[in-house]
């Protein structure tokens, strides 16, 4: 198996490349597509190697959008509508909660909808209360859509690829601050299987789990803690929808304790659901409440300066680990 270094952004143009080389069927279409600024590099000239018929630059209409790929998926397509910044795909809730989610249920599987939602966190920056949102809790909630948050490049290919071809409505959710992250991806087209985490380090004394650009940073905390004689293990859970319980029970088994690190609100958020879940069914193997590393119940500020206090990383688990293996 031939590999080679790529960031997480051209990880994911060479997914997009090889799914429109090799299925006929798939399409990408959305804001921005022929734009840098909108996409970064991680569609960079698939218009010029694939044709604007198959990458499709959208007017600023994100509900006819959504639903024009919905459309063409329910007909045998199988498209990639893009939404630059996931903020404004709340324009498109209707298509993508009461139909995308809806009609292979209402229609007993006698159609699917084989559709990828690719929406992007475009956080900090100074981008303030409306550009920065991380809203995967908003869809892990609605039956009939899958959620997966990569968070390295390998993951980044083999999710989309899988999401591709998985034949239901897919939320495919990257993060901004991960584009410039590398790692080892092979040549060749791959899925990693949706709905398995990874186990990105072994330990006894406590379960980190993370998701998306936390689990960058919660494999730095790890690294930090071991110097600190904490014996840490990192699950990056990859999907939100659905999400590996086996994974996160059995450690949850053998350490006693949990740290859930979200880099969304913790009011009704991912990290809430995986700490109910179990808190019901593992209370008996915890030594110590759950704890959640999540952002402050308020909008993203404009500032900065308060942009660092807002946002959390490692140096955030590391004290939330600290703090927890002393009770």
């Amino acid at each position: 198996m031939t590999t080679r270094s790529l960031s997480y952004a051209q990880a994911i143009r060479e997914a997009h490349a090889q799914l429109l080389a090799t299925d006929p069927r798939v399409f990408v279409i959305g804001q921005g597509l022929w734009s840098p600024w909108y996409a970064g590099t991680s569609l960079k000239d698939l218009e010029k190697e694939f044709g604007r018929h198959r990458i499709i630059d959208s007017p600023v209409c994100e509900n006819a959008t959504t639903g024009a790929a919905i459309g063409a998926a329910m007909a045998g397509m199988r498209p990639i509508v893009f939404h630059p910044r996931m903020d404004f795909m709340l324009l498109a809730m209707d298509p993508i909660v009461n139909q995308a989610a809806k009609w292979s249920y209402m229609f007993a599987e006698q159609i699917s909808v084989p559709v990828v939602i690719r929406s992007v966190i475009n956080r900090g920056g100074e981008q303030g209360a409306q550009h920065s949102q991380a809203l995967q809790a908003f869809f892990m909630h609605v039956p009939g859509i899958k959620v997966v948050m990569p968070s390295t490049p390998y993951d980044a290919k083999g999710l989309l690829i899988a999401g591709v071809n998985d034949g239901n409505p897919v939320m495919y959710i990257d993060d901004r601050w991960l584009y410039e992250e590398t790692g080892e991806v092979p040549e060749h087209m791959y899925a990693v299987p949706i709905g398995k985490a990874a186990v990105r380090r072994r330990g006894k004394d406590v379960t980190i789990v993370a998701t998306s650009y936390l689990a960058a940073q919660a494999l730095s905390a790890v690294n930090e803690l071991s110097q600190r004689r904490i014996d840490a293990e990192l699950i990056d859970l990859r999907s939100l929808k659905p999400w590996d319980r086996e994974a996160v029970f059995s450690s949850v088994l053998k350490t006693g304790r949990l740290v859930i690190a979200d880099a969304a609100w913790g009011t009704c958020g991912a990290a809430a659901e995986i700490a109910a879940s179990v808190a019901c069914e593992m209370f008996n193997a915890l030594k110590a409440p759950v704890v959640r590393v999540c952002l402050p119940d308020a909008p993203a500020p404009t500032s900065v300066q308060m942009e660092r206090k807002y946002y959390v990383g490692a140096t955030d688990i590391v004290a939330a680990v600290e703090k927890l293996v002393t009770q």
